[in-house]
Formats: C-alpha cells, structure tokens, sequence
C-alpha cells in the first residue's frame, strides 16, 4: 500500500472517529463504591467523600484536572476512572482508604482555588467522619498534579505525601509558553484557519469549537494529505510529541494543544491578571525556512502582572518536607515530559533530592497511564511516608496481566521488596 494511499485512509478514519477534544468534560459518575455520599460546599464546589467498611484511618484526596470555562461546578466524573481498570473511587477504598474529592469552587484555570478547596476538604472529611485521619495522601492529575505539587510543598503539615501525575509541575510560565508558542507557529503554517491568535479567542469560537468548527473546518484542513508537510514542519518546530509511525498521533497532539489554547487563554489572562505569554525573543527553528518563520511569525509581549502572579503563586519550589512521587508519559503532547528534569533540579537546589522520585511511563499521550501504573506510583507514595508495603496493592487490581505489571514496576521503583 503507498504512503498516500495509507495516509488517506488514516485521514478518513479521523475525520470520523478523534474526538473534537480531550476527555475532560463532566460526564455521568461512575459506579461508586458503598459508604459514598456527595454534597455541596459553601464555596458552591460539589465534594464526594467515601468511607470503606474496612477503613484503615489514612484518607486519600483526589486533585482533578483542568474543566473548560463554565458557571456550573460539577466533579468531572471522566477523569474518575482509569483505561481498563476500576473507578478511582473504587481503586482507593479497595485498598482501605477512605477517598474524597472536589470540584474545585472554579473552572478554568483553578490551582489557587484547588489548593484551597482541597485542604477545606480535609477539615469537611474530619467534620463528616467525626474522624481526623492518621494521614492524608493527595493525588492529582494534569492541573491536578501542579495542584499537589505546590500543596504538598506549601502544607507539609496537612498532606503526608502526593502522587503527581502529568502535571506542569517543572516551570508553569513555560507551559504557558509552550502552548502560545504552538498557536503562533500554527498560524504561520495555517494562516486563517483559526479565528483569534494565540492570546485572543473569540467568544463565538469557544461557543463552536467543539460541535462544528474543529470538526467541520480545522480537522479535515490539518488531516488533508495535503497539509501533512506543514503538519510536520509544526510538531517539529515546537517540538511537540507525536509517534511518527502513527499519523494519527499527530492530528491528536494539533487538536490536544489547540483544545487548551481555545478555552484556557482568555480565562487564563483574566485569572493571571494579564496576558502571561511571551514570544518577543523566541528565534524559532526546525522549519524548511527558519528565516522566514521568525519574520513572519506573530509576536507578543507578556504582561508584567501575568509574570508576577506566575512567579508567586503558580511556580513550585522543589522545597518538600513530605514525600513527593511523580508519575509523567514520556510522549505527553499537553504537558511535557521535560517538566520531570525541571523540577529534579529545582528539588536537587533545595536539598530536597531524598523527598522526590519521577516514575517515567515509555508511552505517547496526555495522563495515559494504566491502573497499575497509577497504583505502583501510589504504593511507592505509602512506602516513603508510612515505611511500610501497601497492602492488597495486587488483589485491587482486574486481571492477572495488571497485578503482573503493577509487581513489576513496583519492584523496579523500589515499592515492594
């Protein structure tokens, strides 16, 4: 079969089947587990708290990941379960762990706020349960991952550890960058194509978006063989990741970063309290013609407030006086993997380098982590803070292939004996 011939059919298949976005919408909950019940905080933020019959006194906070913009504020349920394995709800109180989450008092861009509603949970779990618990693990995804990190590192006295996965947690102003970078470089390869910039979107874009304009105009343009030179010529200038073997890899990572720069840019600016993305002295190259690119390309100047609440709320520390476990997809297209290096470096600074440990997972995509992968990170997680095994780690996990590999990256990180 020729390669435009094979590209075609990879192109038709797209069009038909890649969701418009992520999977970040709110969904239907999953099936809970007995000894859950849901409720509404005085912030207005929905919270689910969990209580296994077998309770072990040890609680587990779950921190999601980003929500697109919007007045109502529900707990993502789509982010509460893991591909091929049980509901996170379910994982945790199989393990003995009493479990809760929050939907954050805000959508958007909400690390403050999720600090801040996380550690209100653990005081609503105390007042609920009539309990305090022995000790409180955070783990949080995306988002949710910076959200641990700098809870973890600011209230070492409220969280005895965190599990952080795919999180920003490296350097937050160069993730802003990352994505204003791939808008900008984009408009230059597709000039047109997609209203706004990389730090303005119009209202009726963010109203389209999903139902018609990407699926109707941006994707067959991107997946037109005729586009995939400029495709290509665009992951490699911004270096962002694919699987050169998979087309459709590709479509995936465009149509990933450009979900975000759609609905997390004006938020972004109006809760930054200024437009954080700067490309002034970026000499971008990796193109056929990097002199032109770098005439061309739009430029923009970053305010200074944006940098200022970036640098004192928003940046992590690497300073942990509580265990830190990172788990991050070598291949994440929306956050990437050099966060992990940033951040061993800031924890290296900080003589911190006994508290932190980064669990690379070999694989291509955005938080795209197996049950026992999650699970051989949280056990790593109970060693460091309890010195003590987790215990039924194997039995919670479906299949005899998972507690397999769930054994075995336990056993390489240094989890299980």
């Amino acid at each position: 079969m020729s390669k435009l011939i094979r590209l075609t059919l990879v192109t038709a298949v797209l069009i038909v089947s890649l969701p418009a976005i992520p999977a970040l919408a709110q969904g239907t909950p999953p099936t809970l587990p007995p000894g859950c019940q849901l409720g509404i905080a005085t912030s207005g933020a929905q919270w689910l708290i969990c209580v296994p019959p077998n309770w072990n006194h040890n609680l587990v906070l779950y921190a999601h990941g980003y929500v697109k913009p919007g007045p109502v504020l529900a707990i993502p349920w789509d982010q509460m379960t893991l591909p091929g394995g049980p509901s996170i709800p379910e994982l945790v109180t199989s393990l003995g762990f009493a479990f809760a989450t929050t939907s954050y008092s805000t959508n958007g861009l909400a690390v403050q706020q999720g600090i801040d509603d996380l550690r209100d949970l653990v005081t609503l779990f105390a007042n609920i349960t009539h309990t305090s618990p022995n000790r409180t693990f955070l783990v949080g995804a995306s988002e949710g991952g910076l959200i641990t990190t700098l809870a973890v590192e600011r209230y070492p006295q409220t969280f005895s550890g965190g599990l952080a996965t795919c999180g920003p947690v490296g350097d937050f102003r160069k993730q802003i960058n990352y994505w204003g970078d791939f808008r900008a470089v984009f408009d230059y390869f597709f000039p047109g194509l997609v209203p706004g910039s990389a730090v303005s979107v119009p209202q009726s874009l963010m109203d389209s978006w999903e139902n018609s304009y990407y699926p109707q105009v941006v994707l067959p343009a991107i997946a037109n063989p005729a586009s995939a030179y400029s495709v290509t010529q665009l992951l490699r200038v911004t270096q962002a990741a694919y699987v050169p073997s998979q087309p459709e890899t590709a479509i995936a990572t465009i149509s990933g970063i450009l979900w975000y720069n759609v609905f997390a840019t004006n938020d972004g600016i109006e809760k930054l309290k200024g437009q954080p993305f700067d490309n002034n002295p970026r000499w971008y190259f990796g193109s056929s013609n990097d002199w032109l690119l770098n005439k061309k390309v739009q430029r923009f100047d970053a305010d200074p407030a944006a940098l200022f609440n970036i640098a004192n709320y928003y940046q992590t520390s690497g300073r942990l006086k509580s265990p830190l476990v990172t788990l991050h997809t070598t291949g994440d297209p929306i956050v990437p993997y050099w966060h992990e290096p940033f951040y061993r470096v800031k924890v290296w600074a900080s003589r911190s380098a006994l508290m932190y440990t980064n669990i690379p997972i070999l694989r291509y995509g955005h938080c795209n982590f197996k049950a026992s992968e999650v699970l051989a990170g949280f056990a790593l997680l109970v060693l460091k803070v309890t010195g003590k095994e987790l215990v039924g780690g194997t039995q919670a996990l479906p299949d005899a292939a998972a507690q397999s590999e769930f054994l075995r990256l336990a056993k390489e990180h240094g989890a299980l004996r």
